[in-house]
């Protein structure tokens, strides 16, 4: 009889969820709402929903490695010269699109504990911030800074993990600490970027 008792709490149960999550019961079968599904372009995504590029798609070599910066998902790829390495990390971007700049750049310099200056144009938008940021906890750029031909362009780190995954930025590139100091150590002065 125990059988009979845990089958019908069983069966209870299982109705019982069917009916929270909104499906339609028809002589004791569950039915889930049928809807066409909608068409898209095919992304191909990883287990933390970035889209995935193909550096070939964007350079002509892997000379000094290369570094994608796709701003729409929000994800920084890497890949070697060699192809050994590819590495692939969650990132903050612009926080709006007149502070985006997309193409071709490369790292120029390679600077660990970096000190900020804000940029003209952010001192206009936020007078109350300080003239210069000294190396720290508290830096804007985190721990690690690749410098980009770009002026006031880098792929940095930040020490507001809020930021990361975020339209957040005003124009870099944010990685979390842990990860710039991985891709600092990969990247080399002349690795080829693009941001798109």
């Amino acid at each position: 009889m125990k059988f009979v008792k845990d089958a019908a709490i069983s069966r209870r149960s299982i109705l019982l969820g069917a009916a929270a999550s909104g499906l339609t019961l028809k002589a004791g079968t569950a039915f889930a709402q049928n809807t066409p599904p909608i068409a898209s372009p095919v992304v191909r995504r990883n287990s933390s929903g970035f889209a995935v590029a193909n550096w070939e798609d964007h350079f002509d070599n892997l000379k000094h490695g290369v570094i994608l910066c796709d701003i729409d998902s929000r994800a920084v790829q890497y890949w070697s010269e060699n192809q050994s390495v590819y590495k692939l990390y969650p990132s903050s971007v612009p926080e709006s699109e007149d502070l985006t700049k997309r193409g071709y750049t490369s790292v120029i310099k390679k600077v660990e504990g970096p000190s900020w200056r804000p940029t003209p144009s952010m001192k206009i938008r936020n007078p109350e911030w300080p003239d210069y940021f000294p190396p720290g906890p508290d830096n804007p750029l985190g721990t690690h800074a690749l410098y980009l031909s770009w002026q006031y362009y880098r792929v940095h780190g930040t020490g507001d993990t809020r930021k990361i995954g975020r339209r957040s930025s005003n124009g870099c590139i944010g990685l979390y600490n842990e990860h710039i100091k991985e891709l600092f150590a990969l990247a080399e002065v002349g690795t080829q970027v693009k941001l798109f």
